[in-house]
């Protein structure tokens, strides 16, 4: 059973504040007025355009610690350059040639996957507290538990995307992914997203295809910095990253949150993002959240 966050320890409170500013987030005290307020602000948000920023969020001492874990970890990074639909699924041929899924973007990015991370990884500190986890379910206003993902290699992983890298339009495998902005590139790489473009009752090709096309309609844009945390409904909003250009890489952490705590990607895109797939992948594939395409 979670503790009570109002009552942690003491030592507990400030290992967390090395982390997140707690002087002006206290997400370890849900009954304070700043955090029922900050909730409240959160909830909004999502409702409205399907994700929240918070600024500043996470210290910057921690920030930089991040950073200097990604560089030590860059000969590890795994980056892929490959061709994929907003499903990371294989072509149908059977479908028209404008459907959503036949319609496939060049990606180029690199991962640190999350079984890298380093044993003292301030990262890796922040996805383990249950006070991060009860917040982000407070923020979403869900109704039944959320679990920290299960897959091994992408429930928390970095993301790094250098120069002329780019992440086409996609939706999550997951449910929820909160983004933490580690280090901004020098141009680009700006998050853009089209809030709850589809439902798990309706995948909405007609609009995705829109999009896909170029509608900047339903586009909204979202310019993080470092230390801001993102809350976000990624598995039912189409996004992506614009390409990133300048010497400086954009780095941002992904703590992963869902409804299934068995669940974990499908083979093929753990095999796309990370360059691999597990026994655990294969053994839980058809064990998915929903009946979306994916």
């Amino acid at each position: 059973m979670t503790q009570a966050l109002n009552i942690i320890p003491e030592v507990a409170v400030s290992t967390l504040n090395a982390l997140i500013d707690l002087d002006r987030y206290p997400i370890h005290d849900p009954e304070a007025e700043a955090t029922k307020a900050l909730i409240a602000q959160c909830r909004e948000e999502l409702d409205a355009v399907g994700c929240c920023c918070i600024p500043n969020f996470i210290r910057p001492e921690s920030i930089a610690r991040m950073q200097a874990e990604i560089e030590r970890k860059r000969g590890d990074i795994y980056w892929s350059q490959d061709s994929h639909n907003p499903y990371m699924r294989q072509d149908d041929p059977s479908l028209p040639e404008d459907h959503p899924k036949r319609t496939f973007q060049r990606r180029s990015s690199g991962f640190v996957n999350s079984d890298l991370r380093e044993d003292d990884s301030d990262l890796r500190k922040l996805y383990d507290r249950d006070e991060l986890l009860n917040f982000v379910a407070q923020c979403l206003g869900v109704t039944r538990p959320i679990y920290r993902w299960a897959d091994p290699l992408g429930c928390c992983p970095y993301s790094v995307m250098d120069d002329g890298n780019y992440f086409p339009w996609h939706f999550d495998g997951n449910e929820f992914t909160v983004s933490i902005l580690v280090q901004k590139a020098d141009k680009g790489g700006v998050f853009e997203y089209c809030p709850d473009l589809r439902t798990p009752e309706d995948e909405n090709f007609d609009q995705v295809a829109k999009v896909l096309k170029g509608d900047r309609g339903p586009v909204h844009t979202l310019d993080l910095k470092p230390g801001d945390l993102q809350i976000f409904k990624g598995r039912f909003s189409m996004h992506r990253v614009t390409p990133v250009e300048g010497n400086r890489p954009r780095y941002i952490a992904l703590p992963t949150y869902v409804y299934d705590p068995e669940t974990v990607n499908r083979p093929e895109r753990a095999k796309q993002f990370y360059g691999r797939a597990l026994p655990i992948h294969y053994e839980r594939e058809a064990q998915r959240p929903d009946t979306l395409t994916d």
